[in-house]
């Protein structure tokens, strides 16, 4: 089949479109014909072996999985003999290793039915950032009806799920992005939205009951400033850095895991957010009901992968950058 692969850690360059072996659904999986797959952070920071700390996971040398990519949207061509759930033929979406390729396989677990409305494209963005906006709001975050959410980094992929989620949950909004992303923040359902180049969110007046942050920017005390007393502070990586470090935004959240214990009278959470299909199917019913649309910024084919990374990493992209594989 054809997939993007890579054999070594570096830029975009060290991708091509080449071939690797179809892969076979164990028990368990499912073998899904992809037609539309995600670009992440998870990608960049996978591709780059960044921070270094990460290869302990992705793989010392080399990247332990040759054929890149996360999110996924497609069509069932085949199922191990343990699989209940789907059927060749269902049109699903998830999250598994391997995506930028013409099959993946994945688990029925981390698998999701696409409702109807969507398209495979707005479906493929929704598993990573879609989860891990649910999990940092509902899960972490713990948002109620009523209170006051903010969101750092509100217009990328993760920052323009959990607008439109901490709406869901009947909460008044604030979205912290650039000027020129500040009518999108606002169609999606954002109550009030901060120009971050001119207004520093962690010295204004007001404060937060679940402050998320998405960007890693401020230092743990500064972003404590913004929560109310008995507020949460979310935190869940960061974006793409320049080049090559230990720890990366790892270090943000390794000194909060240290803190939180000690932080008085504030919640300190740092999110690891895992694949699920019940938080799958969980955003496909507000989809379905039009209380989240994914953020599709571009698409690419396949072959141009490199390209649509070399884009995320400007790290002006909105919402979500999505590969077309047909």
């Amino acid at each position: 089949m054809r997939a993007v692969v890579q054999d070594r850690y570096g830029d975009p360059g060290t991708l091509s479109l080449g071939s690797a072996a179809k892969p076979e659904p164990g028990p368990d999986e499912v073998l899904i014909r992809v037609h539309a797959a995600a670009v992440n952070a998870y990608d960049w920071h996978l591709m780059r072996g960044d921070p270094y700390l990460a290869r302990l996971t992705f793989g010392v040398r080399r990247p332990r999985t040759r054929v890149r990519g996360r999110d996924f949207a497609g069509q069932v061509v085949g199922t191990g003999p343990g699989v209940t759930r789907f059927r060749p033929g269902d049109q699903v979406f998830g999250e598994a290793d391997g995506a930028f390729a013409e099959y993946v396989s994945a688990g029925q677990d981390v698998l999701a039915s696409i409702p109807d409305g969507l398209t495979f494209e707005q479906a493929a963005a929704l598993p990573l950032a879609g989860n891990t906006a649910l999990m940092a709001l509902r899960d972490a975050g713990r948002v109620r009806a009523g209170q006051h959410v903010l969101i750092n980094g509100a217009s990328g992929g993760v920052g323009t799920f959990a607008v439109q989620i901490g709406k869901a949950l009947g909460a008044r909004v604030t979205a912290v992005c650039s000027a020129r992303n500040a009518d999108l923040a606002r169609s999606i359902g954002a109550d009030h939205v901060v120009d971050y180049a001119t207004e520093d969110f962690t010295r204004g007046g007001e404060r937060a009951d679940v402050v998320l942050d998405l960007v890693g920017n401020h230092r743990l005390a500064a972003l404590r400033r913004a929560v109310t007393p008995g507020g949460t502070l979310v935190l869940s990586g960061g974006g793409a850095s320049e080049g090559g470090s230990l720890f990366g935004p790892m270090a943000l959240l390794l000194r909060a895991r240290a803190t939180a214990r000690f932080a008085r009278g504030q919640r300190l959470t740092v999110l690891t957010a895992t694949p699920s299909g019940a938080n799958l199917a969980a955003l496909a019913d507000l989809a379905s009901r039009g209380r989240l649309t994914p953020v599709v910024d571009r698409t690419y084919p396949l072959a141009e992968v490199p390209d649509a990374i070399r884009y995320m990493e400007t790290e002006h992209a909105r919402g979500k950058v999505v590969i077309t594989v047909r």
